[in-house]
């Protein structure tokens, strides 16, 4: 088994389906039993980071679970962490990127000074929904002065269209529903 199958049977071994959360209708796919289960969340660590080990100069977490999985990963690897936070979470100054909501509008922020010029950064997060967080993490980390390389998330929602936002950019879904 290589590590991509290795990574997708363990996220799928320790999700939990809840029906009709948050609203009827929908399916809810939870991580927390993966986060709770101390060998299990380590070894997803470390297939992480056999995965990405000198490919990535930072690790790029987005609030808020991907702040989860950023800061083991980014410690595994050796290299450090960008916190990329909704707006107006984070001490000035920061760069910031607004973007669309099914309702309105929703803005990501980065401290500027904790991104190094031309570093390779891995974007990360639980889930990949519509692309709008994603996207502007990439926009921010670019903005910075570094290069995405690659975004990682553990589940791809495929119905809600996020890899349409994210044209010509690495997408590893470690799982897609």
């Amino acid at each position: 088994m290589n590590t991509d199958q290795e990574l997708a049977k363990l996220i799928t071994e320790k999700l939990r389906e809840i029906p009709d959360f948050p609203e009827p209708g929908v399916l809810f796919r939870d991580i927390t039993p993966l986060l709770a289960n101390g060998p299990a969340f380590a070894e997803l660590i470390q297939l992480l980071a056999d995965k990405y080990r000198g490919k990535v100069d930072a690790v790029a977490g987005l609030e808020s679970r991907g702040f989860i999985l950023a800061a083991p990963l980014a410690i595994s690897l050796g290299v450090g962490m960008l916190t990329v936070r909704k707006g107006g979470k984070l001490p000035g100054p920061v760069i910031g990127v607004d973007y669309e909501l099914e309702y309105g509008t929703a803005r990501m922020e980065l401290r500027p000074d904790s991104v190094k010029k031309d570093d390779r950064v891995l974007i990360i997060d639980d889930v990949l929904a519509t692309g709008g967080t994603a996207n502007a993490a990439m926009q921010l980390i670019e903005e910075a002065g570094a290069k995405p390389v690659a975004i990682c998330v553990l589940m791809e929602l495929l119905d809600l269209g996020g890899r349409a936002k994210l044209p010509d950019t690495q997408i590893d879904a470690l799982v897609s529903f």
